[in-house]
């Protein structure tokens, strides 16, 4: 790749991401209380080989030598999420002063190393005390989300001026309440429409709280959004209405009720043939409404589909039969997608063209690969490097059309525990030798590092 980073804005954010549960361990410290994905990941069956996050990458014991690592590859920002469970053990209520505390050191580390923090205050860990009163699907769920937004708002606002609500949405509705493979693993579509609802009523509602707590001029608020095109295998009118109802569960559901507090037609026809439109209060997400300040999308593949006739709906995607997903074309990340960054450049133009002008980031991209260690102890992975390098210039090529993108985050600096895979899939740009915990940039960290340095 003939780009470096020169050739983007001056201000461009150049950032590494994680998530609580993934990386910071220490379950049982610092007065955090169990949350959901504790719970499933100690149920029998529910993950690879039984893993769990207890340990992961120990973070929460090792933050300043991660912050070392980031500094040493050059970023100038790092996403990373909030343990609700860490900050307010009960879910609502008593604030954790050591919560605080830990957070806290993170980010004045960050700053004081040059590294803007970009908090996400969800990353699918609800507190377990949520979930036992009903969770995502109480109503009340709207509030507590809200209060928790408060709480880090007060607590982190003096070191903190990029917030992003909910990480990929549609992960905790789809997989979590309708496919039943994320946390809390329940296999019921129509509850997963409820779900999607009050998350996008709490987005709205804890952007409007924390634009009221503490502001500061510097302050900007989003939400991350997991976009992913989804394409037909032929161009029949079957497939096309198939997979423009997916599109719709998938994309136009959260994107639409952010930027514009409604819902497509395809999915409130979804509503109505599940049973629940009686539930979801159309008005209430209209009238709840908070512009953003930017859009965090996740891009990693293209989903591919074919047709099923007669297939049952697919979990993921509930109320849409007769589809099934197709191979992609090429070479298979670890996770089984494939890699196509022509979809992250025709992803971002259709969003500027939802919401004209509206500043994006992504905020992950990155891929799975099966590292080895050579006999010099060097991680070689020149498949995650080109991958990189080429969504990096698909970016490029979509700010050459006019699409305003001011940051992109890799997915992910840690090896770490990759939810119910387990930690077999290495997303990671620094390896963790999850026996002795130890670090190691890869040589597509080491690429970083010098495109950075470019």
């Amino acid at each position: 790749m003939d780009l470096t980073a020169s050739d983007f804005p001056s201000d461009f954010l150049w950032g590494v991401a994680t998530s609580a549960y993934q990386i910071e361990g220490a379950v049982d410290e610092g007065g955090r209380s169990p949350s959901i994905w504790d719970t499933f990941s100690h149920t029998p069956g529910k993950t690879h080989d039984g893993e769990t996050g207890d340990i992961a990458a120990d973070h929460y014991h090792r933050f300043e030598e991660d912050v070392a690592l980031m500094a040493e590859i050059g970023v100038n920002a790092y996403r990373f999420s909030i343990s609700w469970s860490r900050l307010i053990p009960d879910g609502v209520g008593a604030v954790n002063s050591e919560g605080v505390d830990f957070y806290r050191r993170l980010c004045t580390d960050l700053l004081e190393a040059g590294i803007t923090p970009a908090v996400t205050l969800y990353h699918w860990d609800l507190p377990q005390a949520l979930h036992d009163r009903g969770g995502w699907t109480n109503p009340e769920s709207v509030t507590w989300f809200t209060d928790y937004a408060i709480v880090a708002k007060e607590a982190l606002g003096d070191l903190v001026e990029l917030w992003t609500t909910l990480n990929e949405p549609w992960c905790t509705a789809f997989l979590g309440y309708s496919d039943g493979v994320h946390a809390p693993g329940l296999t019921e579509p129509a509850t997963s429409m409820i779900v999607a609802h009050h998350l996008m009523l709490a987005h709205h509602s804890a952007v409007a709280a924390m634009r009221r707590t503490n502001p500061r001029s510097g302050d900007r608020f989003g939400i991350v959004l997991n976009l992913i095109p989804a394409w037909p295998d032929n161009g029949s009118n079957e497939i096309k209405q198939a997979v423009a109802a997916i599109d719709a569960v998938q994309n136009r559901l959260f994107a639409a009720a952010v930027l514009d507090g409604k819902y497509p037609g395809i999915v409130r026809s979804i509503h109505e043939d599940l049973g629940v439109a009686d539930r979801i209060d159309v008005a209430a997400l209209s009238d709840a409404v908070e512009p953003i300040d930017f859009l965090g999308v996740n891009y990693y593949n293209i989903n591919h589909f074919e047709l099923d006739p007669g297939a049952p709906p697919l979990g993921s995607w509930p109320g849409v039969p007769d589809v099934r997903e197709a191979l992609p074309p090429g070479h298979l990340t670890e996770m089984g997608w494939g890699v196509e960054p022509i979809g992250l450049p025709w992803m971002l133009s259709r969003v500027s063209e939802w919401a004209p002008g509206l500043p994006l980031i992504i905020m992950e991209n990155g891929a799975a690969y099966p590292d080895e260690v050579d006999a010099e102890g060097r991680v070689v992975d020149p498949l995650r490097t080109a991958y990189l390098e080429a969504h990096i210039a698909a970016m490029h090529e979509a700010m050459m059309e006019g699409v305003n993108v001011r940051g992109y985050f890799v997915w992910s600096l840690l090896d770490n525990f990759e939810w119910a895979r387990g930690y077999g899939m290495r997303f990671g740009i620094v390896r963790v030798d999850f026996d002795t915990l130890e670090r190691t940039i890869k040589e597509s960290g080491r690429w970083y590092q010098r495109f950075l340095a470019s």
